[in-house]
């Protein structure tokens, strides 16, 4: 017999790509147990369900830089409770970062893919269950988007929980409006803008040139290191929340088109997220 539960949690996210890079993403987990019944007649209490592999998902994966530890030319090292990751581009440009342990997964494949992530994840959760449950299958989703959404990554310093890792992100849906009418044009031009994208904060950046940007600062988790190529790079002057992105391009917008009223709808991953301020 199988138990199910469809969209269990959601994993807010960035890995890296083999071309693309560093790629933030949102992804819907799905989640089956195969087993026999226990004395109360359940393969497995749904709630002891949800709660076990949501706290799995959030210790590991949630708010992390996956990193497909099978990809070429990349090598990494673990030291004194820290992940560093080095990587480099086809074409020679260079991607670092250096992390806690817990802001960083280690993952043995080749590349990230729904198919290869799940299938490492199986072999994780399936500890977490009673004898009863004999098989376990994870499958993993992006969310049906029909508008423009775009690809981005960012780290939050002033963040208690998890959003103070520098290099995790998400897949995000866009909305914006010039007088309560939907702009497709704006829309897809910051879906482009914000492509595979790390959105930075400027205080944040140690140095910068026609090439290359670095990252640093020190948080409640501990320190966070990062560079790579200015042109995958977007620079605001506050920090990276969503209400404070959402601003930013409400105002550049404005400035744009300073006779219209300006609404930006910016997503967060999977169904949140915030309204910009008017203009």
């Amino acid at each position: 017999m199988k138990l199910f539960v469809d969209n269990l949690t959601n994993i807010d996210f960035s890995y890296l790509h083999p071309q693309r890079g560093l790629l933030g993403e949102s992804w819907l987990v799905q989640l089956v147990l195969d087993g026999g019944l226990n004395e109360q007649g359940m393969i497995c209490d749904f709630g002891v369900v949800k709660k076990a592999v949501k706290q799995w998902f959030d210790t590991y994966i949630d708010h992390a830089l996956v990193v497909p530890t099978g990809m070429p030319r990349l090598s990494h090292t673990q030291q004194d409770g820290y992940t560093t990751v080095d990587w480099l581009y086809a074409d020679g440009r260079q991607f670092h970062c250096c992390s806690p342990e817990a802001a960083i997964a280690l993952v043995g494949v080749p590349e990230i893919t729904p198919h290869t992530l799940a299938q490492w994840c199986q072999a994780q959760l399936l500890v977490l269950f009673p004898e009863e449950v004999k098989g376990l299958s994870v499958s993993f989703r992006p969310e049906a988007i029909t508008g423009e959404f775009y690809h981005y990554s960012h780290g939050l310093q002033q963040h208690d929980g998890n959003c103070q890792r520098i290099a995790h992100g998400h897949r995000s849906t866009l909305e914006i409006y010039l007088d309560d009418q939907r702009s497709e044009q704006l829309e897809t031009e910051w879906a482009e803008r914000f492509r595979d994208i790390y959105i930075g904060t400027r205080s944040h950046l140690l140095s910068e040139d026609a090439t290359m940007h670095h990252y640093a600062y020190t948080a409640p988790q501990g320190d966070f290191e990062l560079k790579l190529p200015a042109d995958v790079c977007y620079l605001i002057e506050t920090e990276t929340t969503v209400e404070l992105i959402a601003r930013h391009m409400a105002d550049v917008i404005k400035q744009q088109h300073p006779e219209n009223r300006v609404m930006v709808k910016a997503f967060e991953g999977v169904g949140k997220g915030v309204v910009g301020d008017e203009r």
